[in-house]
């Protein structure tokens, strides 16, 4: 369990730092800086991950029963227009706000749902592990309003017209409702596929590349569809000329190794996990990641001109949501 702790918590850190190189590219448009990393992150890295690291690996894909497989390609794709969502409500109530909202129901949804699959555990592990996921809740809507108030503070708030805030709630939560099809489709495939995979000779963590190019590719052609509408019709197709595009083609590829990364180590955490893996692994993985973001944000002087309301907001956060990560790590040992 130990071991499973331990990369639950690498994944949510290499998740919350991922972001990181994009604020250095430049001549791009947000659209252009996305665009170019989700192409990396998932299309070219999952597939010279799986090819390069797993033993036969169409002779995989092919043994998986086509229920499984259609019933993952099909909640990633979900996935991939859940994320797609989540960046259209940040346009409506800002990053705060809209991270908030977007990760805190992925944390709620996403961690019950592989119960659906593997069954409910005893009573005990049951409330312990619900209490954790609560507290992290509550940690998560802090930090939603410290993002808001620091807004205030800075007079920089996104929100531009009446009935843009309800809308942008409405679609962060239906966003992360259907992001949650990560964790879906990582359960019902897992067990399966980590079975062929040692048939074929692979190591124990090489199952984890596998889920994670169904899901990226599926999730991808969602993406992708977002991305090509998107330039297209703000005319960005032009800014990929830009004299910075090497430096900028490094700078995503940094970000898709590190997500693509990060995605791998939580397979693998859920799985080193047991059974309540991907519920505890999933609350594990994504509130670290929020939690490294917003140190990050510290380090990098995001919050400098943020008032002492807004700070406190911001500590009494990240408190919660360590102690229900402890919290929910505690109901896994029981």
């Amino acid at each position: 369990m130990i071991e499973g702790i331990i990369w639950a918590l690498i994944a949510g850190v290499m998740l919350g730092l991922y972001a990181l190189p994009e604020k250095y590219t430049k001549g791009f448009e947000f659209e252009n800086t996305w665009a170019m990393f989700f192409a990396i992150n998932t299309f070219l890295i999952p597939n010279i991950a799986a090819f390069l690291l797993v033993e036969n690996f169409s002779t995989i894909l092919t043994s998986i029963p086509s229920q499984v497989f259609w019933g993952m390609a099909i909640t990633s794709f979900l996935w991939g227009i859940g994320v797609m969502m989540w960046g259209k409500a940040i346009n409506h109530i800002g990053l705060s706000l809209g991270f908030s909202l977007f990760i805190g129901t992925i944390i709620l949804v996403g961690s019950l749902l592989p119960f659906l699959i593997v069954g409910l555990p005893n009573n005990n592990v049951l409330f312990t592990i619900l209490a954790g996921i609560c507290i992290v809740l509550i940690g998560v809507m802090a930090n939603g309003k410290a993002g808001l108030t620091r807004q205030k503070d800075e007079q920089t708030g996104q929100v531009d017209e009446k009935g843009s805030m309800t809308t942008g709630i409405l679609i962060a939560v239906i966003g992360g409702l259907l992001a949650t099809g990560f964790s879906f489709a990582n359960t019902l495939g897992g067990s399966i596929i980590h079975e062929a995979s040692l048939a074929m000779g692979n190591a124990e963590w090489v199952t984890s590349v596998i889920i994670m190019y169904i899901i990226y590719m599926s999730g991808g052609i969602a993406i992708a569809a977002y991305f090509i509408w998107q330039i297209t019709i703000k005319k960005l197709w032009i800014k990929f000329k830009t004299p910075s595009l090497g430096k900028n083609l490094f700078l995503t590829g940094m970000m898709a190794v590190f997500n693509f990364s990060a995605s791998v180590a939580f397979a693998y955490a859920a799985f080193k996990l047991g059974q309540q893996g991907n519920t505890v692994g999933y609350a594990i993985f994504n509130t670290t990641s929020v939690a490294v973001a917003i140190v990050s944000g510290i380090l990098t002087k995001e919050w400098i001109k943020a008032s002492s309301q807004a700070k406190t907001f911001l500590y009494v956060g990240l408190s919660c949501m360590i102690l229900g990560v402890v919290v929910v790590a505690f109901g896994n040992s029981l």
